[in-house]
């Protein structure tokens, strides 16, 4: 294919949703890969009025490093930062009221995006999709899902006040020093030394 034209399969096929892609780059990353041997350039051809368009083809060498490349992916787990998490980790800085409150709209937008995507998965088997080119979505699901269930929980939790460490977000937010002091020496205290026999 030519750039273009895989700029255009990737987008029929959605891949945006599951890879990070920035379209404008792509001419970029295709150059960059034929310089290291990845691909190589098959034949140059023209349509009509329109300009010549290189096609390229993917080479052996190409094909094994994209291969160990997502060999690498799927068998070695990383560590992923995304932003939810990040948020978890600094919530005592929110009152327990508004937290509640925003992680329920946070429950509701999360059902609204299951709904959607059982929606295309459903359609996509009705057309005859098989399982295997939607993996990414099944996957994506379950993790949605697994979110929902803790969001859930934790909104539970805040509104009932039996989040372990409640009455310590509260004192952090009616700025009681002592309890600060105390999250500090909770959250930067040394890991226990081990026994020795």
């Amino acid at each position: 294919m030519h750039p273009y034209e895989m700029a255009q399969t990737l987008r029929s096929r959605a891949k945006e949703e599951s890879v990070r892609l920035n379209y404008g780059s792509l001419y970029g990353v295709v150059e960059s890969l034929e310089k290291r041997g990845m691909v190589r350039v098959r034949e140059t051809v023209r349509e009509g009025r329109r300009p010549e368009r290189t096609i390229y083809e993917i080479t052996e060498t190409g094909v094994r490093e994209a291969t160990d490349w997502l060999t690498d992916l799927l068998s070695v787990p990383e560590k992923e930062f995304p932003a939810f998490m990040a948020a978890l980790s600094f919530l005592p800085a929110v009152p327990p009221d508004e937290a509640a409150a925003a992680l329920r709209q946070r429950a509701k937008a999360i059902e609204i995006r299951l709904l959607k995507m059982r929606g295309v998965g459903r359609v996509a088997g009705e057309a005859g999709l098989p399982r295997l080119f939607s993996l990414e979505s099944e996957y994506e699901a379950a993790l949605i899902e697994a979110e929902l269930e803790f969001v859930r929980k934790l909104v539970e939790e805040i509104e009932s006040g039996s989040l372990d460490g409640f009455q310590i977000w509260l004192a952090i937010q009616n700025e009681d020093g002592l309890a600060q002091d105390a999250v500090l020496q909770l959250t930067f205290r040394s890991p226990p030394k081990e026994v020795s026999d």
